[in-house]
């Protein structure tokens, strides 16, 4: 269960943000840095595509600015372990060919992630 609500989260962060400002695109490389913004202005989102896939390091943020998810896509799948920041929790969700191979969970400092 802990896992379904974990790619429902997942999957609503990409597609629920209310885009009251537009996204901003920059080519750097081979690559497009993709900048998505909260209606506050504040960064929702940032990460890059490459052949229109999402690629490398994926930043997710709230409307404070305050760090809530980050990881790694390599050709459009999720890789490696993510991380995600609810209160005092972290919860690093470990991906092996786009699935969920684990979930760990523990606590934090009271010390605010930022970008």
């Amino acid at each position: 269960m802990k896992k379904l609500m974990i790619i429902l989260v997942m999957a609503f962060s990409f597609g629920a943000i209310a885009q009251d400002v537009a996204p901003k695109f920059e080519k750097e490389g081979n690559k497009v840095r993709a900048t998505y913004f909260h209606a506050n202005g504040e960064i929702a989102q940032q990460g890059y595509f490459m052949n229109e896939k999402l690629e490398g390091e994926w930043k997710m943020f709230n409307e404070n600015g305050d760090k809530i998810a980050m990881g790694n896509y390599v050709n459009g799948a999720k890789t490696g372990t993510w991380k995600f920041w609810e209160g005092d929790i972290v919860k690093e969700v470990d991906f092996n060919d786009n699935r969920i191979a684990a979930v760990t969970e523990s606590k934090r400092d009271k010390t605010i992630v930022k970008n």
